[in-house]
């Protein structure tokens, strides 16, 4: 390997890391205002429409979101195949199966199920918040009896078991991809050095397992409630 191609490579891992830690935080940001739904529906409500109609949120913060989404998983699919292409020459000499764990081989499998979620989510929850804000033009997310209505949507939303099954099966599955991201998004960025990626592998962990199990929690809150 050149010296050019080798510092283009980390480059490259070094804007995949940067992505990666952005969505993290959001998933974080998301997990909170979420979690409310589960403590307190009128705290839900208010966060949700501040968040819904806030200028800074709507027309900055979330085209970076779905740049960074979009971003991620193109430079992921990308990453990946050279890995493919490298582990095939060197498969018979480096062994990946005996020096790395199935998730690190297989992120790319995790993250096209989370990207399947993804789509999923959007048909659920984004696509409809488009059209009501911005082709009906009710900003004021209120319901013909005066509540707000983003408890009542979300609440709705998981009614049925099988859409439930899925969002678990998926969170599950973004526990998997975090598990392995997380550490390597700090140790590709230089963070995570000899003294500090114990603290990092730990705490990642605990944000692979912790993050997604507070999704789930809250999906099976809402259709518990209503069976």
């Amino acid at each position: 390997m050149s010296k050019s191609t080798f510092y283009t490579s980390i480059g490259y891992k070094v804007l995949m890391a940067l992505s990666g830690l952005f969505l993290m935080f959001f998933l974080l940001q998301h997990l909170v205002i979420n979690s409310l739904s589960v403590i307190s529906p009128d705290a839900f409500n208010e966060a949700s429409h501040f968040m819904g109609t806030n200028p800074l949120v709507q027309f900055l913060l979330q085209p970076v979101l779905i740049f960074g989404v979009v971003f991620h998983f193109i430079m992921g699919f990308f990453l990946d195949l050279k890995n493919r292409k490298s582990r095939a020459i060197n498969y018979a000499y480096n062994k990946p199966s005996a020096n790395s764990s199935w998730v690190s081989r297989n992120m790319i499998i995790s993250g096209l199920t989370i990207l399947a979620f993804l789509g999923l989510h959007f048909v659920d929850f984004w696509i409809p918040e488009i059209n009501v804000k911005y082709i009906q033009g009710d900003m004021s997310g209120l319901m013909n009896n005066g509540e707000f209505r983003y408890y009542h949507e979300l609440h709705e939303k998981f009614n049925a078991l099988p859409k439930v099954i899925a969002y678990v099966i998926a969170f599950v599955f973004l526990s998997l991809h975090l598990l392995h991201g997380f550490h390597s998004s700090f140790q590709s960025i230089g963070i995570s050095t000899s003294k500090t990626r114990l603290a990092f592998y730990k705490f990642g962990n605990i944000f692979a397992l912790v993050v997604p199990i507070g999704f789930i929690i809250i999906a099976l809150f809402h259709f518990i409630i209503q069976h």
